[in-house]
């Protein structure tokens, strides 16, 4: 299956710790922007996608008129059949007209961004919502049949154990389907980048070990890195990238993975639209992967699943110093063909995914499937 991401990159605020394209103040530039996603949609027309991911950025800060031209647009370039569609949104910004408007459009998962429960920290990192805000939409998007994400981060600035164990602990008591947990990462362009944050990698562990247990025993299966689903309610366009499957990413800044190619949109919204304007690609970078890098990217993606991936011959004859390093440090088991990691192994994934590939930007994290800093190497 082929999966269609689409970047809406407005936000009221950026958030603090953001290095996504978001922009903030750029409102008046939403017109303009849906008719280059038009324009865009339509070099692919027709093109056969199953899932659908809309993510930001913000998309709820689309109005409920221009939320519903957004799925007009989509549905003319490529038809209502889609299995699933995901659209994220900010409690602040998503009312009752925004939701009668998702339901229309077949909206079947919302990816909610909480971050944590605690209201001073929520300010202290840019949110411009309380838990209160927070819990009463969620209540009004359950009532009205979504499937909701949660989204939560860890090693916030000042955040402390106990107050990570109670914002968990505060999102179970939803009982949300799906629940979304990333570590604080501090980027360059980001506020807490210029402001040198730095994350106590001690306790940020202590926060993601005691989580893990608490959302695990609330019986939702941690089914990859950063994720966890009751059954049945895992992100079936998120294991499109983790399976290092086909997806088109349309918008500014968006990935798209094709016929063996990946490239990235230009990530600036006046170069944006005037590329696809003047009837152009809007393609910043692309390249084609072959050989040792492309299995890299297989054993890097594969290995965000807690199922693992199959240990092919190939992969075996690429990387058998790293398979045999990796295994050997206890962060990861070779069983039954398959190369999965070790508890220990999540806990330092990086390490893990750095001995296959180096880091890299244009990849299927770039564009965040159900996250806050989400699919940046987490």
């Amino acid at each position: 299956m082929r999966g269609l991401y689409v970047h809406i990159p407005f936000c009221a605020v950026k958030c603090f710790y953001c290095d996504f394209t978001a922009f903030s103040g750029q409102r008046a530039s939403t017109a303009r922007y849906l008719l280059a996603l038009t324009r865009e949609a339509n070099l692919h027309r027709g093109l056969d996608v199953g899932t659908l991911y809309i993510g930001g950025g913000t998309p709820s800060e689309l109005n409920a008129d221009e939320t519903r031209e957004l799925f007009g647009i989509l549905h003319q370039a490529f038809g209502r059949k889609f299995s699933e569609i995901t659209f994220e949104a900010n409690p602040e910004s998503l009312d009752e007209d925004k939701r009668a408007a998702l339901k229309e459009a077949g909206v079947t998962r919302l990816s909610l961004g909480l971050q944590t429960a605690d209201d001073k920290l929520l300010a202290s990192i840019g949110r411009k919502h309380t838990w209160n805000d927070f819990r009463r939409v969620y209540d009004a998007c359950a009532a009205d049949g979504f499937s909701v994400n949660v989204d939560l981060m860890y090693a916030l600035p000042g955040q402390t154990l106990s107050s990570s164990d109670r914002s968990v602990e505060q999102a179970l008591a939803l009982e949300p389907d799906h629940v979304s947990l990333y570590g604080l990462q501090v980027e360059d362009r980001t506020l807490f980048g210029k402001r040198e944050v730095e994350v106590d990698e001690d306790l940020a562990r202590e926060m993601f070990e005691s989580a893990l247990d608490r959302i695990e025993a609330a019986g939702l299966e941690h089914y990859e890195v950063s994720n966890f689903a009751r059954p049945g309610k895992q992100s079936s366009h998120n294991r499109i990238y983790w399976n290092n499957g086909e997806y088109l990413g349309l918008g500014c800044g968006a990935s798209s993975f094709l016929n063996g190619r990946r490239w990235a949109n230009l990530d600036r919204l006046e170069p944006y639209c005037k590329a696809v304007e003047n009837g152009g690609s809007p393609a910043a970078e692309t390249e084609t992967l072959s050989g040792k890098r492309a299995l890299g990217e297989t054993a890097l993606l594969g290995l965000r699943l807690l199922e693992g991936l199959p240990w092919t011959p190939e992969l075996e004859a690429a990387f058998p110093e790293e398979r045999r390093h990796v295994v050997s440090r206890g962060w990861a088991t070779l069983e039954a063909g398959r190369l999965r990691l070790t508890r220990e192994g999540v806990f330092l994934a990086n390490k893990v995914f750095a001995e296959f590939v180096e880091p890299f930007r244009t990849h299927p994290g770039a564009q965040r499937p159900d996250s806050a800093p989400a699919e940046v190497l987490q």
